[in-house]
């Protein structure tokens, strides 16, 4: 097989930072590819050539297969990296590579096209012996067929998008009653997302651990397993936490769970990297869930563990080359803990966000790696998934690296966009997860009534440097501001900040105890009364002594606003002192508002419908997701300002509702 020098990574973000790095230390070209959206981003800057493939949209840039082709024939790119996500699991952009001469790094058109399928895959792997849960995979997709099914199988069941993936188009059914609901949003969510509304339903499996085997294989019919990941830690059937090794693997069980992974790769000749996802039950007994053809998310795990890069396996294979390693040249050492970063409000039911990333400073710790694909003054938008950084660790032991992974997703600095940067933090933290007990019911059962699922708190600590940090600001404009707001090296008197949060307004009243360029204040909030000796504030860090005990803070601040870092996350402060007063918006107001830029998927209501508090309205579509919006009042649809497949703005009003009694009362 002939070589390559030039490899063009169809994907963005931190996967495509990530086999940029690797290839080039190979001493390969890249090509990246990018959307209008993308046009700065760190993946298009890494490269050596960046080809732009249309715009910010899915659909008509990253998933458009001709463009990206063209972009590889433009600049002579013999192989393409797909990456995860996107087109990696696509037989035909496999295939268009295939009939355009270029190389793609991955499996067969065959084997994508059959594990690209649930209900296929699973067909094929109850052929080959592969423990499986029992369910119905069948062609006939009607309404009352699946009927029909869930009733033989039973509830609780799973409904999974056959082509499906990350938690999109998977519901948990309870009881006959919710099926056709679930059916509905799930078919839905599977059209949209994948291009697919086929269903396969499931006996669900309570109270798992969801374990994953890395399978490779080569052009010459070698295969081996690198070991298992544990990724049982889930939100919504998505992963929020993946280590290898899994706490509970025996030496026994690892081998008859790899062997049972390699003999699905085998029934499908696989060549390269490749995950078989399996359900672990409580008796030990272990299900066959599905096949990933393709890099995962969490392959760093992997990496650590084993010392081996799995991207420099990948274009070693597609190179024609032997795998490097026989399986018994396979050894694990150690422990190694991974969580993702995302842009979204754990305290408003995860809802992605969007903003602009006004700072970045990944933690530089030892035994700690982080893969990003994130740059200052970066916007982050509503087209893709909303996930901007790995954080992994590495240890001697599990603890030690969830020790090491827990400071390192505290001390990593993003002002500008709320994280859930505390809720994994906590996570971490939590003696369950510590014990290594943690199943897929893990955050259901232990974690809802976490502080980091609510509205983000501060201190009146942080309050009062929030205060400080406007003051200093102030008066460092121009000693003639100062004068003009009654300040003198000898002023005693308060000066009075009203400051606002997201759910609340705070007063504080800041004393002058020395002037100076290190002030000394003192700062009362709410009868609690602070020391603060403000060393520094150079505009990105302060340094501050508050009550004796000094520390460095990040901050940034922005005309009135202030983003302050606290082991938390990100915290935005705005200085109301002299904003005018204005009524906020009451709950149950009636104004249903876009929660995050987006796209409206459907409407289910008219002007004129009368409607019931938690009724459907709207469904919105953004990151990958559809979320649905409701009535927050009983009422009549006043007037409905969106039309589907139209592109709304966070904070834009859709639907109006008048109470029923304004609505009586004004007939």
């Amino acid at each position: 097989m002939p070589g390559f020098n030039k490899i063009l990574i169809a994907n963005r973000g931190e996967i495509a930072c990530r086999i940029i790095n690797t290839a080039h230390a190979l001493g390969y070209r890249t090509v990246a590819v990018y959307s209008q959206a993308d046009a700065q981003a760190r993946h298009v800057q890494m490269a050596d050539e960046a080809v732009c493939i249309g715009p910010a949209q899915v659909g008509q840039s990253y998933l458009k297969i001709d463009n990206i082709i063209a972009a590889a024939q433009k600049t002579a790119a013999e192989a393409i990296h797909p990456g995860y996500g996107f087109l990696s699991e696509n037989a035909d952009f496999a295939r268009a590579c295939a009939n355009a001469g270029i190389i793609f790094i991955g499996p067969s058109i065959e084997a994508i096209h059959l594990m690209g399928s649930k209900r296929l895959s699973k067909i094929a792997m109850l052929e080959a012996g592969v423990p499986c849960i029992p369910g119905y995979e069948g062609a006939v997709q009607d309404q009352a067929t699946l009927h029909e099914q869930a009733q033989r199988i039973g509830y609780p069941l799973m409904i999974k998008a056959s082509a499906g993936g990350g938690g999109r188009g998977m519901r948990l059914v309870q009881a006959h009653s919710e099926l056709d609901e679930q059916l509905n949003t799930a078919r839905s969510e599977a059209l949209n997302a994948f291009g697919s509304g086929e269903l396969i339903l499931e006996r669900a499996v309570l109270k798992p651990r969801h374990v994953e085997i890395q399978v490779f294989g080569d052009q010459h019919g070698n295969l081996v397993y690198l070991g298992e990941r544990d990724c049982s830690v889930q939100r919504r059937h998505q992963k929020v936490v993946e280590e290898a090794p899994c706490p509970l693997m025996t030496d026994a069980l690892r081998q008859a769970m790899g062997e049972a992974a390699v003999k699905a790769a085998a029934s499908v000749n696989y060549v390269g990297a490749g995950t078989v996802e399996f359900l672990l039950d409580q008796n030990g007994d272990f299900y066959f869930l599905e096949m990933n053809t393709r890099l995962q998310v969490e392959h760093p795990v992997t990496e650590l563990v084993t010392g081996q890069d799995l991207v420099a396996w990948q274009i070693s294979v597609a190179q024609g080359e032997p795998l490097p390693l026989k399986q018994e040249q396979i050894r694990l050492s150690g422990h190694a803990i991974e969580v993702r970063l995302y842009a979204e409000d754990p305290a408003k039911d995860f809802i992605p966000q969007t903003g602009t990333i006004m700072r970045w400073r990944p933690a530089l710790l030892d035994g700690i790696r982080i893969d990003h694909g994130v740059l200052e003054g970066q916007a982050i938008s509503p087209f893709y998934d909303p996930m901007l950084a790995k954080i992994i660790a590495y240890g001697a032991t599990r603890d030690e690296a969830r020790r090491k992974l827990a400071r390192a997703v505290e001390d990593c600095v993003l002002l500008g966009v709320k994280t859930n940067q505390r809720f994994l933090a906590n996570l971490l933290r939590h003696p369950q997860f510590a014990s290594g007990d943690a199943t897929t019911a893990f955050i259901g059962e232990h974690f809802s009534q976490d502080p980091s699922l609510a509205a983000a708190t501060i201190s009146n600590k942080e309050l009062a440097l929030a205060s400080a940090l406007f003051y200093h600001a102030s008066t460092m404009h121009s000693a003639q501001q100062a004068e003009r707001s009654g300040w003198s090296n000898s002023a005693t008197a308060g000066l009075d900040y009203v400051l606002e949060l997201a759910e609340s307004t705070v007063k504080a009243t800041l004393t002058l105890v020395h002037a100076g360029q290190q002030p000394r204040l003192r700062i009362s909030i709410e009868q609690q009364s602070f020391e603060l000796h403000l060393l520094d504030a150079d505009g990105e860090n302060c340094t501050v002594e508050i009550d004796g005990v000094r520390q460095r803070v990040p901050y940034q601040l922005q005309h009135q606003g202030l983003h302050l870092f606290t082991h938390g996350g990100s915290v935005y402060i705005q200085n109301a002192t002299h904003k005018a007063t204005g009524s906020a918006e009451a709950t149950g107001s009636g104004l249903v508002k876009a929660p995050m830029d987006g796209a409206i998927v459907e409407v289910l209501v008219e002007p004129g419908s009368h409607v019931s508090k938690g009724q459907l309205l709207l469904v919105l579509e953004a990151m990958k997701m559809e979320h649905p919006l409701k009535a927050s009042i009983d009422g009549v649809v006043n007037r409905i300002q969106a039309t589907p497949g139209e592109q709304v703005k966070n904070r834009q009003l859709l639907v109006e509702i008048q109470a029923h009694e304004a609505a009586v009362s004004a007939s």
